[in-house]
């Protein structure tokens, strides 16, 4: 099945156009920085000034009087309802969008594609914001709209912890919460994933999952991190084998299981409640085996009775009633009191 065209206009033919109001040499250099040949590579000022023995400062001379001759030149004008539909497509896709997101949406062929950021460079109606430490290269068609997203984009990051994780819903609708005075229909779910995808500071994890870009529960890079992410996922205690086969599963990564069974248990952010059943800690169960669950409780509710330490017990740790009695006849650790309480030696 042949897949629809996003555009009607022949982005090759629309550069051919273009280029041809220029001289012989001129056409070589634009067609080769901007890898409008037979090849996709884009080459360096260096490289082009090597080849006509010439500064790389004559070279962007050469390049920058040839793109200002093209915008002037009559074929330029003749190509307009291009440049137009290319606007419009833009405008449509939210009005600023990352570069290889607009460059593949319009083509997969690396070629055509930069012929398509040729129109962009030479069309008056687009403007290229550079790559910078919070954003990707991004082409925008209304510059006041663009400084109201990036803003909204910073905000929303600022509002996150370091290793927060919530849902796409919840990430869109704060990024647009902070996305005052936009029209409505700019401000669909599309749109909204497209401005958050031109951010480097925020993004999402293979689950999902929207977090700063730094974190390793969005950037995992070793089983720990697919680990907590697997028991985050499942939303409750799960055995070590069980992690492993997740692991496989969700993130086509080999996990032995005595390796993975090794890395819960280095790792602060599991805590072993059963036997091989790992929880997160952030969940709020109390680390260490049962002597050390029993000592925490009495610690912060004082004696109490067999069946009450019972109780509390089984809520942090997946063991059988006996072994708990059995940690309690510790005496060096427990006592037992004249109304029958257990409290701490």
């Amino acid at each position: 099945m042949t897949k629809k065209k996003i555009v009607t206009f022949n982005p090759k033919a629309v550069t051919k156009h273009l280029v041809s109001v220029l001289g012989d040499r001129a056409q070589d250099v634009i067609i080769k920085r901007y890898g409008l040949g037979n090849s996709s590579d884009r080459l360096t000022l260096e490289a082009i000034g090597e080849k006509y023995g010439i500064t790389r400062e004559r070279v962007r001379q050469i390049e920058n009087h040839s793109l200002a001759q093209i915008r002037k030149s009559k074929e330029c004008e003749k190509e307009a309802v291009s440049f137009e539909e290319l606007r419009s497509l833009i405008h449509e896709m939210g009005c600023l969008v990352a570069e290889d997101e607009l460059l593949s949406h319009i083509a997969q062929d690396p070629i055509t594609q930069n012929h398509v950021h040729f129109m962009l460079v030479v069309g008056d109606a687009f403007v290229k914001e550079k790559e910078n430490d919070d954003f990707k290269h991004r082409w925008c068609v209304d510059t006041d709209l663009s400084a109201k997203i990036e803003e909204s984009l910073m905000k929303v990051y600022d509002s996150l912890s370091d290793d927060e994780l919530i849902s796409e819903p919840d990430m869109i609708r704060a990024f647009l919460s902070h996305l005052t005075n936009v029209a409505t229909e700019l401000k669909s779910e599309e749109i909204a994933k497209r401005w958050l995808s031109v951010s480097k500071k925020v993004s999402k994890n293979p689950l999902g999952e929207w977090g700063k870009s730094f974190s390793t529960n969005v950037n995992a890079k070793g089983m720990r991190d697919y680990a907590y992410l697997v028991i985050r996922k499942h939303g409750s205690p799960i055995h070590f084998r069980e992690v492993a086969k997740a692991i496989e599963k969700m993130f086509g990564k080999k996990a032995h299981v005595a390796t993975t069974h090794n890395e819960l248990i280095k790792d602060k952010r599991f805590v072993l409640v059963g036997r091989g059943l790992y929880a997160l800690a952030e969940w709020g169960y109390i680390k260490g085996v049962v002597k050390d669950v029993i000592k925490k409780i009495l610690e912060k509710d004082g004696p109490l009775s067999k069946e009450k330490i019972i109780e509390k017990v089984l809520k942090e740790r997946y063991v059988k009633e006996n072994t708990i009695l059995v940690n309690l006849q510790n005496s060096k650790i427990f006592t037992k009191t004249k109304d029958g309480k257990y409290a701490l030696s």
